[in-house]
């Protein structure tokens, strides 16, 4: 088992990540976070995400469905942090290849790596405590008609929670702002705001919607941990898209960009 919450004294990189908002993720060594992201700091949207969701008032061995894991990162994280058992379900990473970064993390009893297509999710109603996901949920929850089916997996009174990157203030007509058209991707316009994200799921029926709110200053965060992983990847594809991303980050300066999250319960 590796110890990805070691830490070497004096180590520049694990300085250059550390963040004095989220004492948990700082925890986890810098090399391990860096070889395994897929996007902004899922740790650190994770922790933030926690307190509005109740992550600390699970009980231990509640069971949590981690929907769009990535490389497990999260779950690994809520297995270690909260004692759940955690069901790891993303498409594009295999499980198996999740199941050796969760077992060299020593989580191999709490978590469990799954294939699964958000819109095809092979669990039955009331299955899970809680729902999580971690810069994903954007991709198939503007769907008006996901939530409904989604919510039938959480037992009566549990949580959904999300964190996705969003917009500061809804963009009017099919152009991106002037700034940000050099970097803009079809994709981000599943982008949204907090407003628009509680109204999409009050709508829904299926969840009270409890938090709906904006990451200060989350862009920082964005741009920082772009930077670093940039810098510090040895994948060129990444270092490039790292660096595409702090480009346009630093050009926004927050102007459009940053996190929302949101935390729904099933009554």
């Amino acid at each position: 088992m590796s110890d990805i919450t070691s830490r070497t004294p004096n180590d520049p990189l694990a300085d250059r990540v550390s963040h004095p908002g989220y004492p948990r993720s700082n925890g986890y060594d810098a090399r391990w976070t860096i070889d395994n992201q897929m996007g902004p700091h899922a740790l650190w949207l994770l922790e933030w995400l926690a307190p509005a969701l109740g992550l600390d008032t699970l009980s231990p061995g509640s069971r949590v469905l981690d929907l769009g894991c990535g490389r497990a990162m999260t779950s690994i994280f809520l297995a270690r942090e909260y004692d759940v058992q955690v069901t790891a379900a993303d498409l594009w990473i295999k499980p198996d290849e999740n199941a050796g970064r969760i077992a060299a993390a020593g989580v191999a009893d709490r978590v469990l790596p799954v294939l699964a297509e958000a819109h095809d999710l092979p669990f039955g109603e009331h299955t899970f405590d809680a729902i999580v996901s971690i810069d994903a949920y954007q991709y198939f929850g503007t769907d008006d008609l996901y939530l409904p089916g989604l919510t039938r997996l959480l037992k009566p009174g549990g949580r959904i929670g999300v964190v996705v990157p969003a917009l500061r203030e809804e963009i009017d007509g099919v152009e991106p702002p002037e700034h940000l058209a050099p970097y803009w991707e079809p994709a981000f316009w599943c982008f949204h705001t907090a407003a628009w994200w509680r109204r999409h799921w009050t709508r829904s029926g299926a969840v009270e919607v409890e938090t709906a709110d904006w990451l200060q200053d989350g862009w920082r965060d964005w741009l920082r941990w772009s930077e670093a992983v940039a810098d510090e990847h040895t994948d060129p594809w990444h270092v490039e898209m790292a660096g595409r991303s702090a480009e346009m980050l630093r050009l926004d300066q927050g102007r459009t960009l940053g996190f929302v999250r949101v935390v729904g319960r099933r009554d």
